[in-house]
């Protein structure tokens, strides 16, 4: 959603201002295609059952490829990124949008990870750049949607806010949301074109539709809805989320945490008051960085938070084009004083706030409930919640999100990791490589 020229007019922007997006959409809507970013999406079929990477790999990796190496050769890509959307249906996320995120985390990460795998893999094997503010920009996107084809309720049109929250969104919500595809990828199937049909009944406008062909979907096994075991606790509909970390030169691992990151956040039900939804994102101030390796390359903060929400709030919010959000930079005393506060109409609210310490917000919000961390932080989830004990305040719950690998892949060298590293790709950057 956010383009860099965005970016860059925020930038400008006094404290505590009000940036109206309708007047920048406008802006980039005028703009010559020439000057626009190469914008596609890849609908996938519905993900196979039972599902692992192998039989992601079996299903997805033709099309991915196919999109992935033509969007890499684009014209516009010498002065733009390319950026593909990719929608995948998921079978157990259907009906339940609107349930709390507990209970769907594992299988959803699962999926996401995988993906994001492979997506990983092909660009090593095919030397695509999927790093550089000229690459090819992957983005996924949960689609709720069931496994036959047939949607039980019939599509709104007019959308109650609630629904336009993603990451996890159904088929109308993505059809309806107005972004600027030049290119809708199909699937060449039985399911690839029904689903296709009903993107297509909802899409506001004309779409150039390219078909490609699919790999193998496996169905060994029915679909079943996903709900907390017997005797557990009421699972908590978290409405208040955090995460942590620097974010330099924003790469695929990130992706995949902060796309988990947003789905624990729940969506609001009538009799959850006025109070905004809320996803806080700590972000490590420069001053702790200058001991990094190859520090002179570091992003600043301001950059690092203006591509966190680039890509945060293509995959969190599908609302209208027309649609206004709030904008506001705080410079306050104290810890955690210095933040980029985003405010949608559905009473979204994304917080960038500059950290100081491992601990940041999740120590001076007590109503933050959850905290998403990568499985190679997991001792500071254990640290954060000490520190709440401490304060007589309630522990989180704590989501671990999965450290991509890639050992199973015989014709994967060191490109697959050199690109889940912000380290690697400053290195390379030094090197000129």
């Amino acid at each position: 959603m956010t383009h860099p020229q965005i970016g860059r007019l925020r930038s400008l922007a006094p404290t505590t201002s009000i940036v109206r997006l309708q007047t920048l959409a406008r802006h980039l809507a005028a703009m010559p295609p020439s000057h626009k970013p190469p914008r596609a999406l890849l609908l996938l079929p519905p993900v196979p059952a039972p599902s692992s990477y192998v039989a992601l790999k079996a299903a997805f990796h033709a099309p991915l490829c196919t999109a992935l190496k033509e969007l890499a050769r684009a014209p516009r890509r010498a002065q733009h990124r390319a950026i593909l959307d990719i929608a995948l249906p998921c079978s157990h996320l259907y009906g339940q949008l609107n349930a709390p995120r507990g209970p769907l985390f594992t299988p959803t990460q699962s999926l996401v990870a995988d993906l994001y795998k492979l997506i990983c893999v092909i660009a090593a094997e095919n030397s695509i750049d999927t790093e550089d503010a000229h690459g090819v920009d992957a983005r996924v996107v949960l689609v709720a949607y069931p496994r036959d084809g047939k949607l039980l309720h019939p599509a709104e049109d007019n959308l109650p806010e609630q629904e336009t929250q993603g990451p996890a969104i159904d088929l109308n919500t993505l059809a309806k949301s107005s972004r600027p595809w030049d290119t809708v990828y199909s699937v060449e199937s039985e399911e690839g074109e029904g689903l296709l049909k009903n993107f297509l009944v909802h899409a506001k406008a004309e779409t150039f539709v390219k078909r490609v062909t699919g790999g193998i979907v496996t169905v060994e096994a029915p679909s079943t809805s996903v709900a907390p075991s017997a005797g557990a606790d009421e699972p908590t509909n978290h409405l208040s989320v955090a995460v942590g970390g620097t974010f330099d030169h924003l790469h695929i691992g990130h992706k995949l945490l902060l796309t988990m990151f947003a789905f624990v956040l729940g969506r609001r039900s009538a009799t959850d008051g006025q109070e905004p939804s809320v996803l806080t994102i700590g972000i490590t101030g420069d001053a702790l960085l200058v001991n990094k390796k190859f520090a002179e390359l570091l992003e600043s903060w301001g950059d690092r938070q203006r591509a966190v929400h680039d890509f945060l709030s293509s995959i969190i919010y599908f609302g209208q084009s027309d649609d206004q959000a709030r904008i506001e930079e705080l410079n306050e005393p104290g810890p955690n004083g210095h933040a980029v506060h985003v405010t949608y109409p559905s009473k979204l609210v994304i917080k960038y706030v500059e950290i100081s310490d491992p601990f940041g917000p999740t120590i001076t919000e007590e109503s933050i409930t959850a905290l998403v961390i990568s499985l190679e932080t997991r001792s500071g989830g254990s640290a954060v919640n000490g520190k709440r004990v401490e304060k007589g305040w309630a522990s989180l719950e704590v989501f671990e999100v999965a450290v991509l690998d890639a050992s199973e892949e015989e014709t994967v060298d060191e490109t697959f990791q050199s690109k889940l590293s912000s380290t690697e790709i400053r290195r390379k950057r030094s090197e000129g490589t």
